[in-house]
């Protein structure tokens, strides 16, 4: 059974669009508010296995800018840079859509293009 996930805050616009494109199409989601509900160093570790830091830390935001040098640069390293995403979720690029078969992540893509989601959909059942 699939089982689809959108987590992201709810007042970032780029989610805001990604959870209306997908209730237009009537495709079932959960959404996760990763500020509220929190987020686990083993779920960023899965997505770790989907996609790399590169991808996953938004470099350009206002949390990033925040940081100081020393945190920027424990970015790089792979531990570290779970541990300032548990503490700063904000640092994620938004929204992570996550899509499970049978309990196993299938598809892991971070933001958001209309494109992008029509293409991931019409391949998935």
């Amino acid at each position: 059974m699939t089982h689809i996930t959108v987590f992201g805050i709810p007042n970032c616009d780029t989610v805001k669009k990604a959870r209306t494109w997908l209730a237009d199409q009537q495709i079932s989601f959960v959404f996760h508010d990763f500020k509220k509900q929190g987020l686990t160093a083993e779920q960023i570790t899965l997505w770790l296995e989907h996609t790399d830091l590169a991808t996953l830390i938004n470099r350009k935001g206002t949390t990033w800018r925040a940081l100081s040098d020393d945190q920027k640069q424990s970015a790089d390293n792979v531990s570290e840079a779970i541990a300032l995403m548990v503490q700063n979720p904000s640092l994620i690029k938004r929204p992570v859509l996550q899509i499970q078969n049978n309990n196993q992540i299938t598809r892991l893509q971070t933001g958001f293009q209309p494109d992008l989601y029509a293409g991931i959909f019409s391949d998935t059942p």
